[in-house]
């Protein structure tokens, strides 16, 4: 939990106080520790793989990320010409991909081991091992003997992702990484300030322990940082044990591992979820046997591919959330995971995974182990797999358990942004190729125990995953319409599924009020820019209880939104779209606990401002992909404030319910079956309340 908030300190300067270090002067400054000529080693891994380590599982995904360390230059793009700029811009789109530490510095010449290049400049990318705690833990087993290749696996993504980028504005660069490298690149992190050799080893300032490096090469010119200057212990000691540095003072990490969650076992995750009220049924009504299964071609983006919105729409549904730079740079990597979703299944069975308990936790442990933010286990209903799959081919469901990932998409990123700006589509990218990486490597391992496992992710799934973040305790539904909302952190999230015949014990469901809550708050329908999300109450839709959103609206104008890339507005302005520090964390416990209070957090949300823009985060260019090239969007930026007004179309608003009778037939593909709005607005007038369905169903087991 944060003491103190990071809402004034630029996305840039990243999580650590790097700018408190004394530097040398220059940046092409011989950095201290150098006398021999040679580098000291590194901390090392402190445990091996063991025989059920998941370690095999990551080669994949390395050997996927490292063929693409070199492409194509783009045009150049209209960016500002400073090199400060330029290295900002750089270190906070890294900071957004959660690296731990990122710096600019030269290259020195010595530091080339392979093909030189005409890149002057070098982004280098510290990535620090995941936790150990002592004692036995859930999961260790399979992650004991990963922590290196972990960090060197995220490592080489940021890397790869971060030269394409710098390629699609129209400079070369090349990724270095861990694995697959033409320059030492220790060398070139002591050189950039990231790193210091001190005591005979090549330590981190503030971190400790493991790490991996990876760098960028290019020829763009950035503003270098400087290598660290030599410190004496004293003031080693003053600048990295400081009682600024050890309480979080300007929004940075905290020294004191607690502050952070360092010390709660890997398999619980940083946020406290075991806190939040556990109950055995879902918060509202859903009456199984009557939701039916849909196929994927029912969906919104589906039924503008295939045509059902018109030709305009169905050209948007190509581009409309990789439109921008950063997203080109996720779309490459989500599209190279896809063949490897499924796989050979080991045929020997594991006999020390049979235990669901110790499954669950082990699950969990690996999916925060591999960066998933929050995790949870449940039994996959009937009606969450899809009837058919995109190419019209049926889904007859094969797994009866699934562990479900959550993927913040940034709390930082979504401070500056509009909610549906040229950021928005990035963020959802970001999150869900880290999601098909994480689930990837999960399934694998899981079947390499001899278990059927398959990742579902936003490019190919076979299974709905809001119903399963729902079942698997992750959160409630909300008044945002067909979306689970999480305490912690809101509706700021994507989800990756893994489904399994592996035996896992379920979560139970969450109860944290949120549906009196979202009662009482109406933000999210007042700050929609196409009015989806309805003011009224909830109804029953295809057997579900929930405020049902108009669908139709809500894909058109992500879509097509020409001032924008696709559409987060209602996840920037939720009440719950919070920070987590302490002042927050007492509010949310009031939320929680307290419902008459829920009505007047609702309006102190207002009141304080949350869901404004803060400039303070805003460092991403506003840039369109068009034509293989990026440019200044031709119609400009949403730049929404709140919208304190938003609610006067409450009394005309309608909501249109396409219901299950009317949704394509699953192997409709490529043919064109028309929206038939005033239709879906009748079915509207004609849904049925839930109590009414409380009440049908109390008679009908009378």
């Amino acid at each position: 939990m944060r003491l103190f908030s990071h809402r004034k300190r630029p996305v840039h300067l990243g999580p650590y106080p790097l700018e408190r270090l004394p530097h040398l002067a220059a940046a092409d400054a011989q950095p201290p520790g150098l006398d021999s000529g040679r580098l000291p080693p590194r901390p090392v891994e402190a445990e091996s793989p063991g025989p059920r380590s998941a370690a095999p599982a990551y080669g994949l995904y390395l050997n996927l990320f490292n063929q693409q360390r070199h492409g194509p230059v783009a045009p150049a793009a209209p960016v500002p010409d400073g090199p400060v700029d330029a290295a900002r811009n750089l270190k906070a789109g890294l900071y957004f991909l959660d690296a731990d530490m990122v710096g600019c510095g030269l290259i020195p010449a010595d530091a080339w081991t392979g093909e030189r290049r005409a890149h002057r400049y070098g982004v280098v990318i510290l990535i620090g091992f995941t936790r150990k705690l002592d004692g036995s833990q859930p999961g260790d087993d399979w992650i004991n003997g990963t922590r290196r290749v972990n960090a060197s696996l995220r490592a080489t993504e940021l890397a790869v992702i971060t030269a394409h980028y710098i390629r699609t504005l129209g400079h070369d660069a090349m990724a270095h990484t861990p694995d697959a490298s033409d320059l030492d690149l220790d060398r070139v992190a002591l050189q950039a300030g990231l790193v210091e050799a001190r005591r005979g080893r090549l330590r981190v300032p503030y971190m400790g322990g493991g790490f991996a490096v990876a760098v960028v090469s290019t020829d763009w010119k950035l503003h270098p940082d400087a290598p660290l200057a030599r410190r004496s212990p004293l003031a080693a000691v003053r600048s990295t044990c400081g009682l600024g540095w050890m309480l979080g003072r300007g929004g940075t990490r905290a020294g004191i591992g607690r502050l952070n969650g360092d010390h709660r076992p890997l398999h619980m995750g940083r946020y406290p979820m075991e806190r939040i009220k556990r109950v055995d049924t879902p918060t509202t009504l859903i009456i199984e046997d009557e939701v039916p299964r849909v196929p994927v071609r029912a969906g919104g983006f589906p039924r503008a591919a295939n045509g059902d919105m018109g030709p305009k729409f169905q050209g948007d549904v190509k581009v409309f959330a990789w439109k921008t730079p950063h997203a080109q740079s996720y779309v490459h990597q989500i599209d190279a995971m896809v063949p490897y979703q499924d796989g050979e299944v080991a045929p020997a069975l594991d006999p020390a995974s049979a235990d669901p308990d110790r499954n669950a936790d082990a699950l969990k442990a690996l999916a925060h182990h591999l960066g998933g933010d929050m995790a949870g286990v449940c039994r996959v209903p009937t009606y969450a797999w899809y009837s058919h799959r995109k190419d019209g081919s049926v889904v007859e469901p094969y797994h009866a358990n699934a562990l479900v990932i959550l993927l913040d998409q940034g709390y930082e990123t979504m401070e500056g942004a509009s909610g549906d700006d040229w950021v928005s589509g990035a963020q959802s990218m970001r999150a869900y190729m880290r999601g098909a990486q994480i689930a990837g490597i999960i399934s694998s391992h899981i079947r390499s125990l001899g278990h059927s496992a398959r990742s579902h992710t936003n490019a190919e799934s076979d299974v709905l995953h809001i119903p399963l973040v729902l079942h698997a305790g992750l959160g409630e539904l909300s008044r945002i319409g067909e979306l689970v909302l999480n305490p912690f952190v809101g509706p700021r999230f994507k989800s990756v599924v893994v489904t399994t015949d592996m035996p896992v014990t379920p979560d139970r469901h969450i109860d944290f009020g949120l549906q009196d809550f979202c009662s009482k708050c109406t933000k999210c329908a007042r700050e929609c820019p196409c009015a989806a999300i309805p003011f009224g109450d909830k109804v029953m839709f295809n057997g579900a209880e929930m405020w049902k959103p108009d669908v139709e609206r809500c894909t058109k104008y992500r879509l097509g939104n020409l001032r924008g890339s696709a559409c987060g507005r209602c996840m920037k302005t939720c009440p719950f779209n919070i920070e987590g520090v302490l002042a927050e964390r007492a509010l949310l416990w009031a939320a929680i606990k307290l419902p008459f209070t829920r009505g007047w957090l609702a309006r102190l949300d207002d009141r304080v401002g949350n869901g404004s823009i803060n400039p303070v985060k805003k460092w991403w260019w506003d840039l369109e992909w068009r034509d293989g090239r990026a440019i200044v969007p031709p119609r400009g930026t949403n730049a929404r404030n709140l919208d304190m007004e938003g609610d006067k179309v409450a009394a005309r608003q309608q909501i249109a319910h396409y219901t299950a009778d009317m949704l394509p037939p699953g192997d409709a593909v490529g043919v064109p079956v028309k929206l038939v709005r005033k239709e879906a607005l009748a079915r509207t007038d004609a849904a049925e309340t839930p109590a009414e369905a409380r009440a049908r169903v109390r008679a009908d087991r009378a």
